[in-house]
């Protein structure tokens, strides 16, 4: 198999609430679709259902070679191809055994904001609620600087990184 024939794990962008359409519609192509899916107890007036829905909303995973391109966009829902200036960008592979290897296990996960060192983020519980600073890590343990830039000083505190989001 060459290069221009090799699959590749790429993310499509869906339209809302169409991510379950586009995985069947890709498997009944043959094209393997991936869609993490998480349950969430679901409350109506007289009822409580547990259902399965995306764990990344409005994204469905596909794996496919470059001439797949045209089938996969012309599915039902499919909004786009995800990547940098209408040239679909591939996932590595690692990232995306990571996914199947966490929707295998036993444990309980849940969507989470996207933190990387450097990122600003907000405290959105505990005593710091409120206060923004700067997402670091020290020995596997996240940490939380808060800067004054006119004097180009700052302190650094322990945080739950569960207790943080992005800005």
């Amino acid at each position: 198999m060459n290069q221009t024939n090799a699959l590749h794990w790429y993310a499509l962008r869906t339209r809302s609430r169409y991510e379950k359409l586009v995985r069947e519609q890709l498997a009944n192509q043959g094209i393997e679709p991936l869609l993490p899916t998480v349950k969430r107890l679901s409350q109506w007036k007289d009822r409580k259902k547990e259902i399965e829905v995306p764990l990344f909303s409005g994204y469905c995973f596909v794996r496919f070679a470059s001439e797949q391109k045209l089938p996969v966009l012309k599915t039902i829902g499919v909004v786009d191809i995800v990547g940098a200036s209408h040239c679909p960008e591939a996932i590595p592979d690692e990232e995306i055994a990571a996914i199947k290897t966490l929707m295998t296990s036993v444990l309980p996960y849940d969507p989470h904001p996207y933190l990387h060192e450097g990122m600003q983020v907000e405290v959105v519980r505990g005593p710091l609620q409120g206060v923004r600073g700067i997402l670091l890590r020290k020995e596997k343990r996240h940490r939380l600087v808060l800067g004054v830039r006119l004097i180009q000083q700052a302190a650094a505190v322990e945080i739950d990184v569960g207790s943080v989001i992005p800005i």
